[in-house]
């Protein structure tokens, strides 16, 4: 592992919310193999398989199932385990269920991250806080190129809007909390110093252990472990796609800057994939079906009629991350489909040999995989 990362997040109680979900998991993997103490505060698994319950990660670190609203009990949380860095990834994190249920999409992703900065500004003692919001946060304008941070933020559908949302409740703490502990500082009065308080916003992750419905990948490799040919929905679509490893070390990157200088990064930051040209959906699926081979049945160019609006062109632009944290993503989309695809014959594999499977090696060597090929290329925060 990343010797910097190592030093800096050994030891440290760090706060992961929704740390059953697809990246949440793979963060808190990633921090326990860093050395660090994860403390996990999210509901039950949202998917049945789930990454987390294949990696049997109630086993290794602090697991407690709690409402990402309920206050009480965050309150309480922070007040017993007293974690210096909070990663928030708890969100109701799907565009079509928004449209099922936008109160609670609502509910979650804006209300929840109010609760998550409160319960840290009464704890203190946090240094540093990276609320995980989405590429969606954007106005849709419908541009080919990406979309930076100063842009204007928007949401058509009740997901997007949320986290749109959720991005000015973060820039509020930020400003008012920094604001506040200056005007004290200026009159010499007592206060706990202000939490360095970021949020970031990456593209379409793609990657093993994700099982949610209405993604991509996920449903075109049950399709595969099932023989089945899968549906395409909007096959020109394009999205930024890029692995679920590449925003998380830029989240992992950012919070060691934000340690260092902790009123220097507090900002938004877009962490997007290595491609510039447009890559469309029918791109991604065609090679992950060659990457599968025998058994794959393919798939057909059938839209599927929903009634909700979804995006045509997304794209990010992450100048800002490469300018000052120096960071750039290691895969190509290519090598993230094929680390994708490889996850899942992982898990096919175990489950035709008939055992309980247990992921948590497999994915630890995908970190490592990743982690060298960042290294192979000189990115900062693997050299």
């Amino acid at each position: 592992m990343k010797r910097c990362f190592r030093e800096r997040f050994r030891g440290k109680k760090i706060l992961v919310t929704g740390h059953t979900g697809f990246k949440g998991s793979w963060l808190s993997i990633w921090l326990t193999e860093l050395g660090a103490e994860v403390i996990g505060y999210s509901l039950e698994p949202p998917t049945n398989p789930s990454n987390f319950d294949l990696c049997h990660l109630q086993n290794r670190m602090t697991h407690i199932v709690g409402d990402v609203c309920d206050q009480q009990k965050l309150d309480a949380v922070f007040a017993q385990y007293k974690p210096e860095i909070v990663f928030h990834l708890a969100a109701q994190p799907i565009v079509l269920a928004s449209y099922q249920d936008p109160h609670e999409t609502f509910r979650t992703n804006v209300m929840g991250t109010a609760c998550v900065l409160d319960a840290i500004r009464k704890a203190g003692g946090v240094n540093a806080f990276v609320g995980v919001t989405s590429d969606k946060v954007y106005k849709d304008q419908g541009w080919y190129w990406g979309y930076r941070e100063s842009d204007t933020l928007g949401g058509y559908d009740p997901y997007s809007a949320s986290k749109a949302a959720a991005e000015t409740v973060i820039a509020s703490y930020r400003q008012s909390w920094n604001q506040q502990w200056q005007e004290d500082q200026a009159v010499k009065r007592f206060s706990v110093a202000p939490t360095a308080i970021a949020s970031v916003r990456a593209g379409n992750v793609i990657g093993g252990g994700d099982f949610a419905d209405f993604r991509i990948l996920p449903d075109f490799m049950r399709a595969c472990m099932a023989g089945e040919p899968m549906q395409l929905r909007n096959p020109n679509s394009i999205r930024p796609w890029q692995h679920a490893l590449e925003p998380i070390s830029g989240y992992l990157w950012l919070a060691v800057h934000m340690l260092d200088h902790p009123e220097q990064y507090n900002d938004a930051w877009n962490f997007g994939p290595a491609e510039r040209e447009p890559v469309v959906c029918e791109a991604l699926v065609k090679l992950a079906a060659e990457l599968w081979g025998e058994g794959c049945r393919g798939y057909t160019k059938q839209p599927v009629k929903v009634a909700a609006h979804e995006t045509k062109i997304l794209r990010v632009n992450w100048d800002q991350a490469a300018y000052r944290l120096n960071w750039m993503p290691a895969y190509s989309w290519q090598e993230a489909v094929e680390e994708t695809v490889l996850w899942w014959q992982a898990y096919h594999a175990q489950l035709q040999s008939g055992q309980v499977p247990d992921m948590y090696g497999v994915c630890v060597d995908h970190i490592q995989v990743f982690v060298d090929k960042a290294r192979d290329k000189d990115i900062s925060w693997a050299s």
